[in-house]
């Protein structure tokens, strides 16, 4: 993935908080939301080099939100942007992400019903039992304390450092962290990880035993689904298609 976050015009950071609007909207649609909760963010640097991101508001629901509420804030807290706050745990989380990893220009992080669910059972995690897990082959970490609320840059930097080598992160106890390089792989990887987490957890209500995949056939699979990037800009710009059906204006307000 390219670390490269530079924003070369006005134009180039509204076309982010359009698509972080469809992420966020898509994902209320497909039940992946909760409340006024959660948050999804995505770095860049201006012109100037200085490192911020967009994210969206405190208490707006997502199906509501639309581009100019994302607001934009600088690693340090402060809002360069915007006219609504920033839920606490989403600035302590995602800055200190953004700010250690370069190459995650996008974060996810939800309480989705069937991926918190593995994160609730000892032991809990993502099988190599079906084709949309094998997506995430090598690249799942997990984070096996919950210490409350992230309201600190220590809890941030701590779940920082559990998926230094990964891009999705089971949080115990609490929801998933889904990272990436753009809009459009971010989201198409949180929406096959649910999923994949769904289909898991229903062949696991019947008490019988996972017919697990080989590593080896895992690891190539994983790799054919990295050749084929591709299909997850398709995937964005159908929800773009189905939103404009829904609401013609959505994405010029």
């Amino acid at each position: 993935m390219s670390a490269d976050r530079s924003i070369e015009s006005p134009t180039d950071v509204q076309q982010a908080k359009v698509d972080l609007t469809c992420a966020l909207r898509s994902a209320a649609t497909m039940g992946l939301d909760e409340g006024v909760c959660n948050h999804f963010s995505f770095a860049f640097a201006d012109p100037q080099g200085k490192e911020m991101f967009l994210i969206n508001p405190q208490g707006v629901s997502w199906t509501e939100l639309v581009p100019s509420d994302m607001v934009t804030v600088d690693v340090d807290g402060n809002r360069i942007a915007g006219n609504r706050s920033v839920e606490p745990t989403a600035f302590f989380i995602h800055s200190r992400i953004h700010r250690a990893r370069k190459t995650a220009r996008c974060i996810m992080h939800t309480h989705m019903p069937y991926a918190t669910a593995l994160s609730l059972l000892e032991n809990g995690k993502l099988e190599w039992c079906s084709q949309n897990a094998l997506r995430f082959y090598g690249r799942t970490a997990y984070d096996t304390q919950y210490n409350g609320l992230a309201l600190d840059d220590v809890e941030g930097d701590r779940l920082c450092a559990k998926f230094e080598h990964a891009d999705i992160l089971f949080m115990a106890n609490h929801g998933v962290l889904v990272c990436g390089d753009t809009i459009s792989n971010t989201f198409d990887d949180l929406f096959y990880l649910e999923r994949a987490a769904k289909v898991q957890v229903l062949a696991q209500s019947t008490g019988r035993t996972l017919r697990l995949v080989s590593d080896e056939v895992a690891a190539r699979t994983a790799a054919q689904f990295m050749q084929e990037r591709q299909q997850s800009f398709l995937h964005f710009d159908a929800l773009k298609r189905q939103l404009d059906e829904e609401d013609p204006s959505w994405s010029s307000r």
